[in-house]
């Protein structure tokens, strides 16, 4: 699929001048990437991103920015056969054990099965959020590639430079 429009992300302000850094992600890995394998996770609302960035203990300071983006060859996990067809299903993604997973086996179910839909030319994943909170409706854009261009194109909402102050 080809996923066009907003994308949302809570960001540590420590990290704000690098709003394009899947560094965090490729140095201690995530859900739906294994460690050094750079992930930019996004948000389709500005809700989804602050729940998804504050999971843990209180609400911490937090920078919102926002995306422009056109992202081809998508694979959208709400398919249910897709992504039975893929090799996972609903529970897997859901999995809250999986960094117990990746420190017990080196990698989790789900960062296997995001390698594998890199593999086969995926430059993201819309997959549900997890995070305490939040519901089906809730969704993020977990990217595997992103540049200024296509197919994989992400632009950073800034019109007024804040970011470079």
């Amino acid at each position: 699929m080809l996923y066009r429009g907003a994308l949302f992300r809570a960001l540590n302000p420590i990290y704000a001048r690098e709003p394009f850094s899947g560094r965090g992600a490729e140095l201690y890995g995530g859900r739906f990437n294994p460690k050094g394998v750079p992930a930019l996770y996004s948000s389709l609302t500005v809700m989804t991103a602050l729940r998804e960035a504050n999971q843990a203990g209180s609400f911490q300071p937090t920078t919102l920015i926002s995306y422009d983006a056109e992202i081809e060859d998508v694979f959208d996990s709400r398919e249910e056969a897709a992504l039975r067809a893929a090799g996972s299903d609903p529970d897997t993604l859901a999995d809250a054990g999986w960094r117990d997973q990746m420190v017990a086996q080196g990698e989790a179910r789900t960062q296997a099965f995001a390698r594998a839909l890199m593999a086969k030319g995926y430059r993201a994943m819309l997959v549900r959020s997890f995070a305490p909170g939040t519901t089906v409706a809730d969704l993020n854009l977990v990217l595997w590639q992103w540049g200024p261009s296509a197919p994989s194109r992400l632009t950073l909402v800034d019109d007024e430079n804040r970011l470079s102050r």
